[in-house]
Order: C-alpha cells, then sequence, then structure tokens
C-alpha cells in the first residue's frame, strides 16, 4: 500500500536534490497519474484532471470531464453522465453541463503509483535536465571554479555548481596534471540543450579564460583602469594580451606583471606554467604589430591592405595584410618555435603578417608599387 504522506515527501527530497521547482515534479506527477487512468480505465480522448491529497488514502483523485445527458440516454460512460447522477455533484446541474466528476477507482494510488513510476521517472529526468541548461545557460561566457572528481582512463569529471560535467580532451591543457581534488578554473564555453540532455562545453584551452583570470587577479583590470583590449593564446606554452589604460599615471603593462612579476605570476600558475606575454595595445598597427612580435626586433614595416575586404573579382574574403622585414639572424625569433611568435601576433593584431628578410625590402616596395601602377 502506497502511504501518500511517505509518497509526496519523497517528491519535495527529490526536487530538493535535483535543485528542480517542488511544483515541476508535481505536475508531473499528475500528469503521469492521468496518462495512467486513461490507459487502465477510459481512453486517450478523456479530458482528466488529477488532485494529489497526501491526506487521502488514495494519494490522487481523479475527475474525469463529462457531458450532462437525459436520465437513460448515456451511451459512453467515460464521456457521459445523466442527470439525475450529476445532481449529486452539482445541484444546479442540467442537460448540455460539463462537469468534472469524481472518477477515482477503488485502491488508485496503488495502482497509479505502480504503473506511472516510469513516467515519472522520466518527467523528473527531463525537469532536471531543463533545470540544469537553464542554471549554465546563464554562466555561459563566464568563469566557474571547479574540482575534479574522478579521472577514468581518458575521461575527466569535475564538480562544479552542484553538478558533474566531463572535461573534453580537446579543452584540456596538454601537459597539465588532472587529479581527484585538485581546483581548476573553467571557461563555460558553450551550453546547449540536446536530446541527450544539457550539453556542457567546458574549457581550460579558451582564451577567454587568460582574461578572465587576469580580471580576478589583477585589481587595475577589475575596476576598469585597465583594459584587455585582445588576447592571443597557444594554450599550454604561450599568451599575448594587449592591454590599454586611459589613465596617464597608469602604467597597465606594469599593473598586469606586478614587481618582478609578483601579479602575473599567479596568473601563469593557474594556467599550468603558460607564459604570459603582456603588451601595451596601440591604435597605431605599426606600432601594435611591433610589441607584438616581440622579442624579435623589426627592421621595416608595410602595410599592405589595413583592412579586411571581400575581392569583387574572385568574390574571395581578403584579410588585413602587412609585411614585416627583419635581419636575416633575427627571422627565426619574428616566427618563433613552430611558428608560434607569429601566429599569437597574428591572432592578436587580425593582421595576416608576410614575413621577409630586410634585404629584400627595396624590391619588394618596387614590385608592389608596380602593382598599384598596373591596377
Amino acid at each position: 500500500m502506497v502511504d501518500p504522506k511517505q509518497f509526496i515527501s519523497a517528491i519535495k527530497k527529490i526536487a530538493l536534490e535535483k535543485s528542480i521547482d517542488e511544483e515541476v515534479i508535481l505536475e508531473a506527477v499528475k500528469s503521469a497519474f492521468a496518462a495512467a487512468y486513461k490507459r487502465d480505465f477510459g481512453s486517450k480522448d478523456l479530458e482528466v484532471k488529477v488532485e494529489l491529497d497526501e491526506n487521502s488514502p488514495e494519494l490522487a483523485k481523479i475527475y474525469v470531464l463529462k457531458e450532462v445527458v437525459d436520465d437513460g440516454d448515456v451511451i459512453d460512460e467515460n464521456l457521459e453522465i445523466d442527470e439525475t447522477s450529476a445532481k449529486a455533484y452539482d445541484e444546479e446541474a442540467e442537460v448540455g453541463d460539463e462537469l468534472y466528476i469524481d472518477s477515482t477507482p477503488e485502491g488508485y494510488g496503488r495502482i497509479a503509483a505502480q504503473s506511472a513510476k516510469q513516467v515519472i521517472l522520466q518527467k523528473i529526468q527531463e525537469a532536471s535536465r531543463k533545470s540544469l541548461f537553464e542554471k549554465f545557460k546563464d554562466k555561459e561566457g563566464t568563469v566557474v571554479i571547479a574540482s575534479i572528481n574522478r579521472v577514468e582512463g581518458n575521461h575527466i569529471f569535475v564538480d562544479t555548481e552542484g553538478t558533474t560535467v566531463m572535461l573534453a580532451e580537446k579543452h584540456r591543457i596538454k601537459k597539465e596534471r588532472y587529479f581527484p581534488g585538485k581546483r581548476l578554473w573553467l571557461y563555460v564555453d558553450r551550453v546547449g540543450l540536446s536530446a541527450k540532455g544539457p550539453q556542457i562545453i567546458l574549457s581550460r584551452t579558451h582564451k577567454a579564460l587568460v582574461k578572465h583570470i587576469m580580471e580576478v587577479e589583477i585589481p587595475e583590470i577589475a575596476t576598469g583602469e585597465v583594459v584587455i583590449k585582445a588576447v592571443a593564446r597557444d594554450a599550454g606554452f604561450r599568451s599575448k594580451i594587449a592591454v590599454f589604460s586611459d589613465d596617464e599615471n597608469v602604467d597597465p603593462v606594469g599593473a598586469c606583471i606586478g614587481q618582478r612579476g609578483a601579479r602575473i605570476q599567479p596568473v601563469m600558475e593557474e594556467l599550468a606554467g603558460e607564459r604570459v606575454d603582456v603588451i601595451e595595445w596601440s591604435a597605431d598597427p605599426i606600432e601594435l604589430l611591433t610589441r607584438a612580435l616581440q622579442p624579435a626586433k623589426i627592421g621595416k614595416m608595410f602595410i599592405v591592405n589595413d583592412e579586411d575586404f571581400k575581392d569583387e573579382e574572385s568574390g574571395k574574403f581578403v584579410k588585413k595584410r602587412v609585411a614585416v622585414f627583419v635581419e636575416e639572424e633575427d627571422r627565426a625569433m619574428a616566427i618563433g618555435k613552430k611558428g608560434q611568435n607569429i601566429r599569437l601576433a597574428t591572432d592578436l593584431t587580425g593582421f595576416e603578417i608576410d614575413m621577409y628578410n630586410l634585404d629584400e625590402y627595396e624590391a619588394f616596395m618596387k614590385q608592389f608599387e608596380k602593382m598599384q601602377s598596373d591596377d
């Protein structure tokens, strides 16, 4: 026998544990009970209303909408009730009226609880998924703190916001060690909802993670005295950050690095030792590009085109482009190991960078001028 008080208490406990609105589950239970009644005692065409009552031995009362007809004219007892019987529910009932009639079968609480169990579990699961989606959707584009719950082979699961989420391999820093109990900053990259439930993408590699950590660690960024204008990142290895302040009394780079690196060091430690280069942003592209390519020394620079555009003849999209000329001995440093330095500078500034030796400058300029005159 189902104990109504225990049943309702269990529903409330589930709602609390799953962080689901209690009313959502109760409505799901009512819906499940109604579906079970239609299946076992009536038909899918019935209009059924369910009321839960923890003080009733039946747990639930089933009310079926029926049309009042003349005595002796009842054809379908599931849909109709004669006028005499209807007046027992409502003294003013007349032929043609529609009334919700108590149609609760004997022992229905036990029957409904058993037959609707799977439906109830499904509804609770759906409500739990929706609640989880809504909770994380508000955090999309922000950073959360998580701790590693468990490591199963190549699968890592983290606990955050009262939820266990998998941290996918492609969103992990390759050289970082992951072990149960370790605390991490994670960027909530994307939150979607599929048939399988919420799809929560957490990332240790997203470049926005660097920005958010710096906002936490560096007071001048948190207050807006220093603004991060651009971020480029090769996760786990190196980042370049362009910062700016319109207060002439504030050194934006110094504020970020701190005395002897005291401020930038915690940021790098949080990123598993990733090197973080901070440069001062400039509205002058030549100056910004020169700083972005540090530590290489730039000999000359020529901006081929200073804005992105669509080529009318080919229909192709053309990015803004710059030619950079360096001494032969500086070329490797300007490009960087496996092209890292030039790649980060491109990402930071938005310019496609073509690297040349300094002794190629005059020939390049003559060729460029010839192309311009031909056009």
